[in-house]
């Protein structure tokens, strides 16, 4: 398939178009840099410069198209995460490139979309299971995910094929967040967001590349693409831990951060998330089937010291320890 990908470059994106040109699909990214299309051009994909919010120059690049997956996000770093001003350019990246990416889609005849998305949306499910049919919830941060999710669904209400991958904690090389957490970690620090007896569902950057060039060959739809086991946050701590070889001397922010309220929900709240409705429409499953096998994987993947680390002046990693993207 020719498949057109927008954040091609980011922590998704980066393992999509490898397990995407593994498959021997064709595949056309956007490069906003030099520096982004040379390493697209490294990985086999053809870079192109278009803006993602220009549905007019969207059409034109989407000429003889048969997919288009949208992975580009503005997550904030982990020190301004909790501020909502930080959150307006990722917000603008959800809800304004997608209708923009969604209208193209249709003016140019493109017959499936693929929306990233997260399952951090779904309401507080305790200790119970998840599923796509469980309650989301129009909490502050996740509003753009959903307006992200409605342009995606009026793919499928026009006739096309509207997929939503709604994805866990990503752990893994190319994941800022994933990181920071094991450079946090390193220095006997884990992060626990939350009460320990809650759950975290999870997802290694290799597992969510591979599952976004498995979602080509799927229904109209929404899917949770997690591992097989969701941890509980006490349990996801001790597997950072051990990945870290480290004793945490402290769990932080634990049962702190619900005094954040709506602005920590993503990371408090419990999700116990289902892969089911995707393995068996894919037949993918998890190389890493939990963050017990994951951060290990990552840990092995990263140096000692990362760029990451210098949001909190932990340290400095030189460009050449900087590892391909893939475990």
């Amino acid at each position: 398939m020719k498949v057109f990908v927008a954040g091609a470059t980011g922590a998704v994106g980066s393992h999509a178009v490898l397990a995407l040109v593994d498959g021997g699909h064709e595949v056309t990214a956007v490069a906003r840099t030099d520096e982004k299309a040379a390493t697209l051009r490294g990985q086999g994909a053809t870079p192109v410069r278009v803006s993602i919010f220009d549905p007019d120059a969207l059409t034109a690049a989407f000429a003889g198209v048969d997919a288009v997956v949208k992975l580009a996000t503005a997550i904030p770093p982990l020190h301004r995460f909790m501020s909502t001003k930080a959150w307006a350019a990722n917000d603008r990246v959800r809800m304004e490139s997608s209708a923009a990416l969604v209208e193209a889609t249709g003016a140019a005849g493109v017959e499936r979309f693929v929306q990233e998305s997260v399952v951090m949306i779904y309401r507080d499910g305790g200790k119970d299971w998840i599923d796509e049919d469980w309650p989301t919830d129009g909490y502050p941060m996740a509003r753009g995910n959903l307006a992200a999710e409605a342009s995606a669904e009026r793919v499928s209400q026009s006739g096309g094929v509207g997929v939503v991958l709604r994805f866990g904690w990503f752990c893994g090389p190319g994941a800022t967040h994933s990181e920071q957490f094991l450079s946090f970690a390193r220095h006997h620090v884990c992060v626990q967001m939350g009460r320990p007896d809650t759950y975290v569902s999870s997802i290694h950057m290799a597992d969510a590349g591979a599952g976004v060039a498995a979602s080509l060959h799927i229904p109209a739809g929404t899917y949770n693409l997690v591992d097989d086991e969701p941890l509980t946050k006490r349990a996801y701590a001790d597997a950072l831990a051990g990945a870290a070889k480290t004793r945490p001397w402290l769990r932080y922010p634990g049962r702190l951060a619900l005094a954040f309220g709506d602005r920590s929900t993503p990371l408090t709240r419990s999700v116990r998330a289902s892969n089911r409705r995707f393995k068996e429409a894919t037949g993918w499953t998890p190389t890493y089937p939990s963050a017990r096998e994951g951060w290990p994987a990552t840990a092995a993947a990263l140096p000692q010291v990362t760029d990451a680390e210098d949001d909190f002046g932990i340290g400095r990693a030189s460009a050449g320890d900087r590892r391909d993207p893939r475990p």
